[in-house]
């Protein structure tokens, strides 16, 4: 197999009170898995082969000093924690926060530096992981600073794609946050996503309204004839295939997301609600617009099942598939 299709995965483990551990432990279980990736990931690795043990699983886990001399066939865990971390399953605990931070922040290094390939992160407990240092309300935003470029969050599967204008910010801050300049960046992101990362041509945009009915012709509000509609118009000018805004309310369930290759929403409950319960659990969260690839799965800690050993890893492992898709994809664009 050659080296560009065998990528090395940098892997964060999230919120360790979580299911971070049990999901990167059951992905690898496959052991065919390792025809595709070196998996490095950063915590500690006695607190995997903990896991392991308590799972009942099998993957073989190596302690790894030399970042730049990986196992091909282990699960590699380099330990950036000063000890294992005395995991107290489903407990929200600011020390987990700041053991998950970590991890991430070793990851991204790693991935800066050109020590792993991809990055794929665990999921983390958004309040647990507030600290002085760390003032961030997620991983996407974390990120953006991180890494060159300017974020999209963007979820996909291999038969929907949905991306978000606006993405952690309350909601009474939507309308206040949007305006032309930052609409158009969504859009150029979104197109340019769909292109690079997905080799989609000419790509067929819909962009979700902001208020019930699109507004009912400024009966309920007029910022989409106002904000949406004038920025739709100059991408339909200049020879793009955006389209909208279109109602969110009755856009999926009648199946009118099928005839794109992307969605905008506007806001996040309005883009991941649906997403969530169309993809069931089979969708992968893409940091879009970076100079590095970043997934994760779509899912949050589950802290009401952690330890339990009955959490799905089909999402994780989607991430980590998803991952090697689009870099191999992005590397195929510029050797063109």
């Amino acid at each position: 197999m050659s080296e560009i299709s065998k990528i090395r995965v940098g892997i964060s483990v999230g919120d360790p009170n979580g299911i971070g551990f049990e999901i990167i432990l059951k992905t690898f279980e496959d052991k065919r898995i390792f025809d595709f990736f070196t998996p490095i990931v950063f915590a500690h690795s006695k607190n995997f082969i903990e896991e392991r043990k308590k799972l009942g699983c099998t993957t073989s886990v190596f302690t790894l000093k030399n970042i730049k001399n990986p196992n091909k066939g282990q699960l590699n865990v380099v330990d950036v924690w000063s000890a294992p971390f005395p995991i107290a399953y489903g407990k929200e605990d600011l020390e987990a926060g700041a053991h998950a931070i970590s991890s991430l922040e070793a990851a991204t290094a790693a991935l800066k530096k050109g020590e792993v390939d991809v990055l794929v992160t665990a999921p983390i407990h958004k309040k647990s992981i507030q600290s002085d240092t760390f003032k961030f309300p997620g991983h996407t935003d974390y990120l953006n600073e991180q890494l060159e470029g300017d974020s999209l969050m963007f979820m996909v599967t291999d038969s929907l794609k949905v991306a978000l204008m606006s993405d952690h910010i309350p909601l009474k801050e939507v309308v206040g946050y949007l305006n032309e300049e930052k609409i158009n960046a969504k859009i150029a992101s979104l197109e340019k996503s769909l292109s690079q990362d997905f080799g989609i041509q000419r790509p067929k945009i819909a962009v979700l309204g902001i208020n019930p009915h699109t507004g009912d012709n400024g009966v309920i509000g007029d910022e989409d004839d106002t904000l949406l509609t004038p920025v739709i118009k100059k991408w339909n000018e200049k020879g793009s295939l955006v389209f909208g805004p279109y109602a969110a309310d009755g856009f999926f369930g009648n199946q009118r997301y099928t005839k794109f290759d992307g969605v905008l929403a506007t806001y996040h409950d309005q883009g991941l609600i649906p997403f969530k319960t169309l993809s069931f659990g089979q969708g992968v969260n893409f940091t879009a617009g970076l100079s590095h690839v970043r997934t994760s799965p779509d899912h949050g800690t589950a802290f009401d099942i952690a330890g339990k050993g009955v959490a799905d890893a089909s999402s994780f492992s989607e991430a980590v598939y998803t991952a090697r898709a689009i870099f191999l994809q992005r590397k195929e664009v510029n050797f063109s």
